[in-house]
């Protein structure tokens, strides 16, 4: 079997890491108690009994005796490839939501909102048959922030009117720094002889590059200001602030301190561990399908992604969608992780999809970085065709803007 690369070595660390954290946290454990999780049990007492988090990721992660993921030889049915109009699977996706007028949350806030009314529901990190492998771990421990839809940005959310002050004189901050070091690049150029290109070339990269970080703290800060500015736009970032410290002081077994950076992470990374409902339940019936066969719970990857962290997600993953809708936004989709599965556990997981999708229960594709994408539709029924169509339309009329 081919070696695992360094790469995947450490993304397994840093998924285990994080697996541990989230579980001990939903299950009530301080963080002091889950950095000790990783440490030497203090009597033989606690090692007569398994993290059960450890040995399902044992399982998941365990060394197969031929070849597993990409590197598997596989036969993917027609169901999982992608469609001749490569348009119409992200259409069918957006035509399901549109079709059930579903609300689809901007950020941690609306997705706080939604959860309060029952639209979506808590998965556990481990359950019988399947693993929360890694979910959330691209959630940052910065500041919770509103995200403007019509710029694509972010505006920090505090407590006080006195934070906000802060935010704004630390900007101005940044901004004089940057514009210091500008000027000296400035300098530096004009005291470059002509003839030395490459020095003076490598200096006007520089330039360019803190031009370019000016005129984006700019932004932040003047996208800050037309909030804090304006009394209805003030209220709403004040009312997303109580929301999230409700919220996170909610849980009874482990509150979460939003001045807390660390807890703040967490508390994202377990928001992020959220569905609706239908697509819970065709979760559990794959993963319970998967388990029976081969004793093994199914790893999954993504849950619910809220546009914000879709977009942050975007940028560095190719397979995060960029359309106006992503269907992860939706709560209605999920990814499996089949890189460490062989041939036969593959084929058998892509044959319990393919069935779902033929009998219109979901949408899914088999794609690239070892992942399958599956699509719960609410009511059990693909959209109507003729909703498809007008997805499609829009989606070509866009793309020859």
């Amino acid at each position: 079997m081919p070696q695992a690369t360094a790469k995947h070595k450490k993304l397994r660390r840093a998924l285990t890491r994080l697996c541990v954290i989230a579980l001990c946290l939903m299950s009530g454990l301080s963080l002091p108690a889950c950095r000790r999780t990783n440490q030497a049990p203090p009597s033989p007492v606690a090692s007569a009994e398994p993290n059960p988090l450890a040995l399902a990721i044992s399982k998941v992660e365990a060394e197969r005796s031929e070849p597993i993921g990409r590197e598997a030889s596989v036969a993917i049915p027609v169901e999982l490839k992608h469609y001749r109009d490569r348009r119409r699977f992200l259409a069918v996706q957006a035509a399901e939501f549109r079709k059930q007028r579903l609300p689809l949350p901007l950020d941690y806030a609306d997705l706080v909102d939604l959860i309060g009314k029952r639209q979506f529901v808590e998965l556990k990190p481990l359950d019988g048959d399947y693993l929360l492998y890694g979910v959330g771990a691209g959630a940052t421990d910065e500041a919770f922030a509103h995200y403007d839809l019509a710029s694509g940005k972010n505006v920090p959310l505090f407590a006080t009117e006195g934070e906000y002050k802060t935010e704004r004189e630390r900007l101005e901050g940044l901004i004089k720094e940057q514009q210091a070091q500008l000027d000296e690049l400035a300098r530096a150029i004009k005291a470059t002889p002509k003839r030395d290109r490459a020095q003076r070339k490598a200096l006007t990269a520089q330039a360019i590059e803190q031009r370019r970080a000016i005129s984006e703290i700019a932004e932040r800060k003047q996208l800050l200001e037309a909030y804090v500015n304006d009394s209805n736009k003030r209220r709403l970032l004040a009312a997303e602030y109580r929301k999230l410290a409700e919220f996170a002081a909610s849980f009874q077994e482990h509150p979460y301190d939003l001045n807390d950076a660390t807890e703040r992470r967490a508390l994202k990374m377990r928001l992020l561990c959220y569905l609706r409902p239908q697509a819970r339940d065709v979760l559990t019936e794959i993963a319970r399908a998967y388990n029976e066969k081969f004793n093994r719970p199914l790893p999954i990857t993504s849950l619910v992604r809220h546009a914000q962290y879709q977009k942050q997600l975007s940028e560095t993953n190719p397979n995060a969608a960029r359309n106006a809708a992503p269907p992860h936004t939706s709560g209605l989709a999920f990814d499996v992780y089949y890189h460490f599965m062989t041939a036969a556990e593959q084929d058998y997981l892509m044959g319990v999809i393919a069935r779902l999708k033929a009998d219109g229960r979901i949408e899914a594709l088999r794609e690239t970085r070892d992942h399958i994408h599956v699509f719960a539709f609410t009511d059990g029924h693909r959209p109507d065709e003729k909703l498809i169509a007008q997805q499609i339309n829009q989606a070509g009329s866009k793309s020859r803007r």
